[in-house]
C-alpha cells in the first residue's frame, strides 16, 4: 500500500492509544464513583436516579464542564439496546413467578392493547395540542407509551405494593417494550401505516416469535445448568447472563421481538432453581446498574441544553396528556374487565413511570432522518424528566393516600445451591428469616427425605453440628447436603416448613412424599 494511502487510513482510524485508553478508564471509573454516591443520594431524598445520571451526562457535555462532544444518535442507539437487553435480563431473573403469575394476563393486556390506546390518544393531543404532524404524533404517543422497566423495578423495591399489584406492574414493564420498538420502528421507517391490519399481524408474529424463544432458550439453559456442575461457582452467572443474551439475539435475528424473548428467558431461569442463584442475580443487578449509568450518561451527553428552549411547552403538553388522559384510559379499558378496583386503578395509572426507554427509542428516528425528529427527542427528554421528577418521588404518597400497601409481605425461602460434581450431590444454604415458620422447629421435625441431612449451624457467628433435637432459630444458616436424587425434594420441604411449620403437609390432610 503507497504511503500516503496508509496515512489517509491511518488518519481516518479512530484508534485509541494506551495514554487515550488511560483517560477513558480514569473518566468512567470517577463517573461510576459519582453514579454510586447518586443512589445514596437518591435513595435518601426520593430523587429518582436517573435523573442524576442524566445530569451528570449533562454536566460533561458539550455546554457543561466537561466539554466533550457527542452526538452519534446510531451509537446511542445501539448501546441504548445492549443495555436494555441487560436490563430487562436483571428484571426477568429478580422477578418470582409467584407473584407475577395471576397478573399475566391483565399484564398482556395492557402492555399490548393498553398500550395501543395510550398511543392512539397521546397521537390525538400532541397532533390537535402542538400542530406536530400525524406521523411525528404517531411517533410521540409510541415513544412515551412504555413504562420503564428499569424505573419500575427499583421503584417497586422501595414501595411496599400488594403483589397483585407489583406482579401486575413488572410484568407490564417486561413486555410492552417489545410492542412498543415494533411501532417506533414501523412509524420511523415507513410513516403512518396504510394497512392497519399489516401492522398488527407484524406485531403479533413478532411477540409470537419472541415468545417461543424466550421460551426455549430459557427452559434448555435452565435444564443443562441444573444437571451440569461448572468447575467455578463464578461461571454460573455468566452463563445465565450469555443465555438471556443469546434468547434476545435468536429473537431478533428471526425477525421476532428480542426484547420479549429476553425478558422470558430470563423470568424462566430465574425461577428455575439454579445452582448459586443468589449469586448470579446479585451479579446481574450488578451489571444492570452499570448499564443504567452508562446509558443514561450517554443519554446526557447527547442532548444540547441549547436546543431545548422550544420543546419545553410540547413536553408539558403531551406529558399531561400522556398522564392525565392516555394512561387513565389504557389502565381503565383494559383492567376493567379483570375486576381491579377503581382505587387499584389509579395507582397503576400513576405508577406508569417513564425512563431511559422512551429517550433511547426516540434516537431511532433521528437515525432514519425523519422531519422534525430532534424535536421530537427534545421533546421526550424533557417530558421524562419533568415527569419522572413528579411521578418518582410521590408514588409511595398516592400508595398511602389511595390506602394500598402491603408493608407484612414476606419474602420467599432462599435456598442457595452448589452442586457437588465428584459426590453426586448438592450442598443448599438456607437462611432462617425473621418471619420464617423454620423458627421454633426441631430438625427431627423437619422430616427431610433420605439422602438430605442439617449438617452445620451457624448461629450468632459460631458453627456446630446439630443433633435431632436441635431447635432452629430465626436468624440461623443451615447447611444441608442432599444427594442428587433427593435435591429437588429437599428443598420442597424446607420451603413447605417455611410457609406451614413443623406441620405442613400434615394438617391439610395428605402427607406427601417430598
Amino acid at each position: 500500500m503507497p504511503s500516503g494511502k496508509r496515512q489517509a487510513q491511518r488518519a481516518r482510524c479512530p484508534c485509541v492509544s494506551v495514554h487515550r485508553l488511560d483517560l477513558l478508564l480514569l473518566l468512567f471509573s470517577l463517573v461510576l464513583l459519582v453514579a454510586v454516591a447518586a443512589v445514596r443520594l437518591s435513595s435518601r431524598s426520593g430523587l429518582p436516579s436517573l435523573l442524576l445520571y442524566l445530569g451528570i451526562g449533562v454536566l460533561l457535555g458539550h455546554d457543561g464542564i466537561g466539554s466533550i462532544t457527542f452526538d452519534n444518535a446510531e451509537l446511542t442507539q445501539v448501546l441504548g439496546y445492549a443495555a436494555l437487553v441487560v436490563i430487562l435480563a436483571e428484571g426477568g431473573l429478580g422477578t418470582r413467578w409467584t407473584d407475577i403469575r395471576p397478573a399475566v394476563p391483565a399484564a398482556a393486556v395492557l402492555a399490548t392493547v393498553g398500550t395501543a390506546i395510550s398511543v392512539g390518544v397521546v397521537a390525538i393531543g400532541a397532533h390537535l395540542f402542538t400542530g406536530a404532524d400525524w406521523r411525528v404524533s404517531l411517533l410521540l404517543g409510541a415513544v412515551v407509551s412504555s413504562t420503564d422497566a428499569a424505573a419500575v423495578f427499583s421503584v417497586l423495591r422501595r414501595v411496599p405494593l400488594p403483589s397483585r399489584l407489583s406482579g401486575l406492574l413488572e410484568a407490564e414493564s417486561g413486555f410492552n417494550d417489545a410492542p412498543v420498538v415494533i411501532l417506533v420502528v414501523a412509524f420511523a421507517t415507513s410513516g403512518p401505516v396504510d394497512s392497519w391490519y399489516v401492522l398488527i399481524g407484524t406485531v403479533v408474529g413478532e411477540l409470537a416469535v419472541g415468545i417461543v424463544v424466550g421460551l426455549v432458550v430459557g427452559r434448555l439453559g435452565a435444564l443443562t445448568l441444573r444437571h451440569v456442575a461448572l468447575p467455578s461457582s463464578g461461571l454460573y452467572p455468566i452463563a445465565v447472563v450469555a443465555l438471556t443474551i443469546l434468547a434476545y439475539a435468536g429473537g431478533a435475528l428471526l425477525d421476532g421481538s428480542g426484547f420479549l424473548a429476553t425478558y422470558i428467558c430470563a423470568l424462566l431461569l430465574g425461577n428455575a432453581r439454579l445452582p448459586h442463584g443468589p449469586a448470579t442475580r446479585g451479579f446481574a443487578e450488578g451489571l444492570a446498574w452499570i448499564a443504567q449509568i452508562s446509558m443514561f450518561v450517554m443519554l446526557g451527553l447527547l442532548v444540547n441544553p441549547r436546543t431545548m428552549g422550544d420543546a419545553i411547552v410540547p413536553a408539558l403538553v403531551v406529558g399531561l396528556v400522556l398522564v392525565l388522559a392516555a394512561r387513565p384510559a389504557s389502565v381503565l379499558l383494559t383492567l376493567t374487565p379483570f375486576r381491579i378496583a377503581l382505587r387499584e386503578q389509579a395507582l397503576l395509572s400513576w405508577a406508569g413511570l417513564r425512563g431511559a426507554v422512551p429517550i433511547v427509542l426516540a434516537t431511532i428516528p433521528v437515525v432514519h432522518n425523519v422531519p422534525g425528529a430532534g424535536q421530537l427527542f427534545n421533546t421526550v427528554f424533557l417530558l421524562v424528566v419533568v415527569f419522572t421528577l413528579i411521578q418518582g418521588p410521590t408514588l409511595p404518597w398516592v400508595a398511602r393516600a389511595l390506602r394500598i400497601s402491603d408493608s407484612a409481605h414476606a419474602d420467599d425461602l432462599e435456598v442457595e445451591s452448589a452442586p457437588l460434581d465428584r459426590l453426586q450431590g448438592h450442598l443448599l444454604s438456607v437462611s432462617v428469616g425473621p418471619e420464617s415458620r423454620l423458627g421454633g422447629v426441631e430438625i427431627h421435625e423437619l422430616r427431610l427425605p433420605k439422602g438430605a441431612a442439617v449438617t452445620l449451624i451457624v448461629r450468632d457467628g459460631e458453627s456446630f453440628v446439630p443433633g435431632p433435637t436441635t431447635l432452629l432459630r430465626h436468624g440461623d444458616d443451615l447447611l444441608v447436603v442432599a444427594t442428587d436424587q433427593v435435591r429437588d425434594r429437599a428443598e420442597r420441604r424446607l420451603r413447605a416448613v417455611d410457609r406451614g411449620g413443623k406441620l405442613a403437609g400434615w394438617l391439610s390432610g395428605s402427607r406427601t412424599e417430598y
